[in-house]
């Protein structure tokens, strides 16, 4: 039979004293790598448009305290400045573990505020360094019985990236507990009372609290915008090398 004709791998096109003949393998690769660039880059700069959002909330958040009463916690939004009433107590408190502030080790300490008619509140009252020993935990005791006011932005408990990191509280009627990523129901657990699913961080000026300097946790908007325009650049340089190396001396 007659043999086909061989389907040409490059299109010659003169540009001056050089020949554009971009062969098909090279043009392929090239489109992929700038496609998965150019995903990559908008994907970045999505994540950089939520994190914006979150800031805004994080900042409207601070220009008023709402008064909860027994209201929950889940019905205002994240971040926002709130004032609870209700009586500390101040013998069964959480060491959060794994706390870093100023590159030092540390806890964070969460203090059950209970509540009339609601679920228990717990209440970041903020970071406290590493003694040096795990026999010998800072002391926190607060002494309760007293109704106080409570005031600090809504948030939530610091959530593990891998199973492995995460520590329940340990049974037992020693007090404080040290727990690493717990979850709400561990903590109701160890306490014997249902406790909120959000907590209280407690704002940096108020009474009976430690190290505060509350910030969302993560990068800035800008730095994912700026790996965004990373990726973006990426691809350019995709398109340019593509060009470089389809260009040919004429022979």
């Amino acid at each position: 039979g007659m043999a086909r004709p061989a389907i040409p791998m490059s299109i010659p096109l003169r540009v001056g004293r050089r020949e554009f003949a971009p062969s098909l393998p090279l043009t392929l690769l090239m489109a992929v790598l700038a496609v998965v660039f150019v995903l990559l880059g908008h994907w970045q700069w999505r994540l950089g448009e939520a994190r914006a959002a979150q800031y805004a909330r994080f900042e409207r958040g601070a220009a008023q305290v709402i008064a909860l009463g027994d209201a929950s916690l889940e019905s205002v939004p994240a971040y926002q400045r709130v004032s609870i009433r209700g009586v500390y107590d101040g013998a069964h408190q959480f060491l959060l573990d794994n706390s870093i502030s100023d590159g030092m080790d540390g806890y964070e300490v969460l203090t059950p505020l209970l509540r009339h008619a609601a679920a228990a509140v717990l209440v970041d009252r903020g970071w406290v360094p590493f003694t040096g020993s795990r026999a010998h935990l800072p002391a926190v005791r607060l002494s309760g019985g007293a109704a106080v006011t409570v005031v600090g932005r809504v948030g939530r408990l610091p959530a593990a990236g891998l199973s492995f990191g995460r520590a329940p509280p340990p049974p037992g009627p020693r007090w404080p507990k040290v727990t690493s990523f717990p979850r709400p129901s561990e903590l109701s657990a160890a306490l014997g009372r249902p406790v909120a699913r959000r907590i209280v961080l407690l704002d940096p000026h108020a009474p009976n609290g430690y190290v505060r300097a509350w910030t969302l946790p993560g990068m800035s908007a800008l730095q994912n915008w700026g790996y965004a325009i990373q990726w973006w650049a990426f691809a350019a340089a995709a398109v340019v090398i593509w060009l470089v190396l389809s260009l040919r001396r004429c022979r």
